[in-house]
């Protein structure tokens, strides 16, 4: 086991408790990201108090068209990508995709109502958008069937 740097620590006791857990974090921030994105597409694709169909008619309002197949998109992306997200397989595809979608989300339909998401603003997908980027750039990781494959994007 490799040496810990207590000495670099504000706590130096949790040194051990930080190198022993280290490996963990970035598959944390990974199925998290997932599943977090998962009940946002199950409630499109299911129907559960939105749709795809009321989702495209927003989206044929802010003028992406064609409204419907984007709306059918975005459901899919949400909820199969948030799975594969959480079991690290085609990882570094999917972020790219969720990246683009979040960047329109964030710069395109909410900047105009400025910053803070409670009041419609670019907030939460810009948050998104840049979880996604680090996803991208850093792939699935040790624990993820792209590693286990022995083959990522």
């Amino acid at each position: 086991m490799e040496a810990v740097d207590a000495k670099r620590y504000h706590l130096p006791a949790l040194a051990r408790l930080y190198s022993s857990l280290d490996p963990l974090a970035w598959p944390i921030v990974r199925i998290a990201a997932g599943a977090l994105l998962i009940p946002h597409g199950t409630v499109k694709l299911f129907g559960i108090g939105t749709s795809v169909s009321g989702l495209a008619e927003g989206l044929a309002q802010m003028g992406f068209e064609p409204a419907y197949p984007l709306a059918l998109f975005v459901a899919c992306l949400e909820f199969f990508g948030g799975i594969l997200l959480v079991i690290g397989l085609l990882t570094r595809p999917i972020a790219l995709l969720v990246a683009g979608f979040m960047a329109v989300a964030a710069f395109f339909v909410h900047a105009a109502n400025g910053y803070f998401w409670a009041d419609g603003g670019f907030e939460y997908p810009l948050m998104w958008f840049l979880l996604s980027l680090a996803i991208l750039i850093r792939g699935g990781g040790e624990f993820s069937v792209d590693r286990a494959l022995g083959r990522e994007f």
